[in-house]
């Protein structure tokens, strides 16, 4: 599996705030560590978020809800998810608006983390999914 370092997290901030506008610089380093080390926690040495879909997930809901940075929260929360997806050879298939959708309603608190999952699972290509 590939990950995302915080450094490149921080150069993908820095080239959206280049290419959207926005305010550069970070708010918190703590919360954005956090955001970048909560899908890969442990629990009794089991991963609480096992599955690159589910790492995925944790990892653009925790980037868009901590505000580590100034400005471009949900907008780097968004990209970091499908890069992070793309890296780990995970296809998507998604329209602009059902993106927008799902990431405003992850920072306005109308989805939590559980939608965010239903919507990276139901928008990936030719993944099989237990949904026990």
């Amino acid at each position: 599996m590939k990950i995302i370092t915080k450094n490149q997290i921080i150069l993908l901030h820095d080239q959206i705030m280049s290419e959207t506008g926005g305010t550069r610089g970070m708010r918190d380093e703590g919360l954005l560590e956090s955001a970048l080390f909560t899908p890969f926690q442990l629990f009794g040495n089991e991963e609480l978020y096992p599955s690159i879909i589910e790492k995925a997930a944790r990892l653009g809901f925790g980037l868009v809800k901590n505000h580590a940075f100034l400005d471009g929260n949900k907008r780097i929360g968004a990209h970091a998810m499908l890069v992070f997806l793309a890296l780990n050879e995970i296809e998507t298939d998604y329209s602009q608006d059902d993106l927008i959708n799902i990431i405003m309603g992850v920072a306005s608190g109308q989805c939590n983390y559980d939608d965010l999952l239903e919507w990276v699972r139901t928008h990936t290509i030719g993944v099989k999914y237990d949904r026990n």
